[in-house]
């Protein structure tokens, strides 16, 4: 349902600008105010699902992702309409955290990375149908994309009520509040300053008083957030989770994989400007790279079973790094470009879609699973939104050609290599195995 959603406000936006009469850069806040409070949720829901229970949050999430759906729908203002993606946004923050924490609680460890496998063919799955969905409904209006997640919440609302283990209660009686509201502060002030860049003059809006004062708040941030989970009795993040290498390692590998998949956004720019088709054709050109994701996340999620991480994570972004090499080099020649885009799904099935919650599972203690999967979402997130302006910056260098989106291409391609380099510093098969025997 979540995956679903994002999948399908992309071609709500035309729509929606219009039914409200907004101009461009305030519709793109129906994407930021999503990505802002998503981004602040994710920490508070994945610690009340590690202290209350996976059922009682997952429940709770779920019903006011409906709520917020249904607000959007009903909108009588653009502003109404902002309001009701901020609790979509926040309901999705503890729904991708806590389904990954249920499958540590539920499943033996050799059985976690088959079902984290299919979790991630869900977003695969989510871009396949999107597009064909939002065409369908567009018909009746755009306030249906919305509609459409009502009954949809209804049912998973109820089954999540009857199938979901009451998984054990951290035992807590209160929330560590100053840590959530620094680390709010820390989240909120890094992606607001992301967000408002402008990509096109990327130097030149550095320098304004906004940006520069929302990153520099971040930044001191960080040290004010540590200094209060030190002194706190039950932290908001343990912070001996984030001094294990294992946990270090997959963080920076969801940053960079959370950068990598920010390219999904300009393919269909790039197969626009080099094919020269039309904004639907190329739109469906990026079919072969969200269907390797989706029919690949099984697969990698059985194979990382019986291999571990490593392996799994080393050929992954290997896969991506020649993918988005193929794509900067040869990106304007359809062999290269859908070559390249088969490639990029095959190395992000292997990283998103189970690897690095897999990782973190075995490193966190059970009363912490949510909130450590909520740190594998957080760096995604950073990655995503860092990505998309980076991304975004490159292809501007070059007047939003063909050669300047190759370029950006090719710059993934680099950081896909030391993502590869990355992953082999990870734990052998056997280290994981004495990992899962130790507890984490």
């Amino acid at each position: 349902m979540a995956a679903l959603d994002i999948a399908i406000v992309g071609p709500a936006l035309p729509a929606i600008r219009e039914h409200f009469r907004v101009d461009e850069r305030s519709i793109a806040w129906v994407f930021n105010t999503f990505v802002l409070l998503n981004l602040v949720g994710v920490p508070l829901m994945s610690k009340l699902s590690d202290l209350f229970g996976r059922r009682k949050v997952y429940a709770v999430d779920v019903a006011l992702f409906g709520a917020g759906s249904l607000l959007v729908a009903l909108a009588p203002s653009f502003e109404w309409l902002l309001v009701g993606r901020a609790f979509q946004g926040f309901a999705a923050s503890g729904i991708f955290p806590v389904a990954s924490a249920v499958v540590g609680d539920t499943f033996a460890p050799e059985k976690r990375g088959r079902a984290l496998g299919v979790l991630g063919a869900v977003f695969g799955l989510a871009f396949i149908i999107g597009p064909i969905v939002a065409g369908i409904l567009l018909i009746f209006g755009w306030q249906w994309l919305f509609v459409v997640n009502l009954p949809l919440a209804g049912v998973v609302f109820f089954f999540s009520l009857r199938l979901l283990p009451d998984s054990p209660e951290g035992g807590a009686q209160r929330l560590d509040w100053r840590g959530m509201g620094s680390l709010c502060l820390l989240l909120l002030s890094l992606a607001y300053g992301i967000t408002m860049l402008d990509t096109e003059s990327l130097w030149q809006s550095l320098a304004q008083p906004r940006i520069w004062t929302a990153f520099s708040i971040s930044a001191v941030m960080v040290p004010v957030f540590i200094a209060v989970e030190r002194r706190a009795r039950d932290p908001l993040l343990r912070l001996q989770l984030m001094n294990n290498k294992q946990v270090i390692l997959a963080s920076l590998l969801a940053a960079g994989a959370g950068l990598t998949e920010a390219a999904f956004i300009f393919f269909p720019a790039l197969a626009g400007t080099a094919f020269e088709v039309s904004k639907s054709t190329a739109s469906f050109m990026l079919l072969p790279l969200v269907v390797a994701v989706a029919v690949s996340s099984p697969i990698a999620g059985r194979i990382l079973d019986r291999v571990g991480s490593r392996l799994v994570i080393t050929i992954s972004a290997g896969l991506l790094t020649l993918g988005m090499a193929a794509v900067g080099i040869g990106g304007d020649q359809r062999p290269f470009f859908y070559t390249g885009s088969v490639l990029i799904g095959l190395g992000l099935a292997g990283l998103l879609g189970s690897s690095l919650s897999y990782i973190l599972l075995n490193e966190s203690r059970e009363a912490e699973r949510t909130i450590s999967q909520g740190v594998i979402t957080l760096f995604i997130s950073i990655g995503q939104l860092t990505g998309g302006a980076f991304i975004g910056a490159v292809a501007a260098s070059g007047q939003g050609s063909k050669e300047g989106y190759m370029t950006a291409f090719l710059v993934i391609a680099g950081i896909g290599l030391a993502l590869t380099l990355l992953a082999l510093q990870l734990k052998s098969r056997e280290a994981e195995r004495e990992a899962v025997r130790a507890g984490g």
